[in-house]
């Protein structure tokens, strides 16, 4: 199983600041290991964040996005306490949710 996400979400003025880093080992499936065999593509294909159940930001990522992702974006709507809902998808079928509450 996969290691939980960093996140950290911040009301600041009307918007709430997002930064959130993600571990993964976003293998490309290009490179090739000491032996020479291309190391299988391992990476997050979708991730969706949630704010009291109402989508407030969607990415479609790929095999160019550096291992642990490091994602920082903003959205209006939200208060301080409310609970932002992290979730990712990559391309072997895994996924994972985590939460943060908004301070």
């Amino acid at each position: 199983m996969s290691e939980p996400m960093r996140i950290r979400a911040v009301q600041v003025k009307d918007l709430i600041e997002v930064k959130l880093m993600i571990r993964h080992p976003m293998e490309s499936g290009l490179r090739k290991d000491e032996n020479g065999k291309k190391i299988p593509a391992h990476f997050i294909e979708t991730l969706e964040v949630k704010c009291k159940n109402k989508l407030v930001f969607d990415a479609y990522l790929g095999m160019a996005i550096s291992e642990n992702p490091f994602l920082q974006f903003s959205f209006k709507d939200g208060a301080k306490g409310d609970v932002l809902e992290v979730t990712w998808k990559d391309n072997r079928g895994d996924t994972r949710t985590d939460k943060a509450a908004i301070s």
